[in-house]
C-alpha cells in the first residue's frame, strides 16, 4: 500500500482555471454516482476519511485532489449520473470533466468506479468515449464485487473484457471490493505503472 498511503489532501477545484499547474502526473478517478469511487479512493489509501463517502449518490461536487509525494496527485471527479442537480450544473460540471479529461497534460491516466452488478451504462461508455481519444490508459474497478457470487463476478468480468476488447483493446478491468479489500495490490500496481513510469 506505499503509493496510496501518503495521501494527504492538496486542494479542491470547482473550475478548470483552478486547477493546479505542478508539471507532474495525476491520476483521476470518475465513476457513476454511488458505484463506489470514494470507498475504493479510500481503500486504496487504507484511509478512512480520506474521500467523502456519502448515503447521498453525487455528493462530489468537486474536483479533489490528493497530494502522493514528490509531485504525483490522484484527482477525485465527481460523481456523474444520479446527482439531483439542476440541468444548468449538470450542464458545467460535463463540460469541466470532459474537457478535463481530454486536455490535461498531467494526466496519465483514468481509473473508472463500475458497480459491478451494473458496469457498462451508457454514462460508463460515454465516459470512455470521452477518454479514448487522448490515447493515454484507462483501468475499471469493477466494484461491490463482494455483493456477487464467484459465477457472477467473473461473468461481470468476461462482460466488460469483451466489450474493451471491441472498441478499447487497449483499456484493462479487474474486480474490486472496498469491503473485503480485494483488488488492491492489482490496482495500485497498474496505477503505479502510470504514475512512476521510470521505476
Amino acid at each position: 500500500m506505499g503509493l496510496f498511503s501518503k495521501a494527504v489532501f492538496f486542494t479542491t477545484v470547482n473550475d478548470l482555471h483552478q486547477l493546479p499547474q505542478h508539471g507532474g502526473r495525476e491520476v483521476a478517478f470518475a465513476g457513476r454516482s454511488n458505484a463506489g469511487k470514494s470507498s475504493a479512493i479510500n481503500t486504496l489509501a487504507n484511509h478512512v476519511r480520506l474521500a467523502y463517502v456519502s448515503k447521498t449518490p453525487g455528493r462530489t461536487q468537486h474536483i479533489n485532489y490528493f497530494d502522493l509525494s514528490e509531485n504525483r496527485y490522484l484527482v477525485d471527479l465527481p460523481g456523474y449520473g444520479y446527482a439531483k442537480v439542476p440541468p444548468q450544473v449538470r450542464a458545467h460540471w460535463e463540460n469541466i470533466l470532459s474537457t478535463y479529461l481530454q486536455t490535461r497534460t498531467e494526466l496519465a491516466g483514468l481509473v473508472i468506479i463500475m458497480d459491478s452488478r451494473h458496469p457498462l451504462t451508457p454514462l460508463d461508455e460515454q465516459m470512455l468515449g470521452w477518454f479514448a481519444p487522448t490515447g493515454k490508459p484507462v483501468h475499471i474497478l469493477l466494484t461491490k464485487s463482494d455483493k456477487l457470487s464467484r459465477q457472477q463476478a467473473n461473468a461481470a468480468l468476461f462482460e466488460v473484457r469483451a466489450y474493451l476488447k471491441a472498441h478499447y483493446p487497449n483499456f484493462t478491468v479487474q474486480l474490486f471490493s472496498s469491503l473485503k479489500k480485494l483488488g488492491t495490490d492489482e490496482a495500485e500496481a497498474v496505477i503505479a505503472r502510470w504514475i512512476n513510469p521510470n521505476d
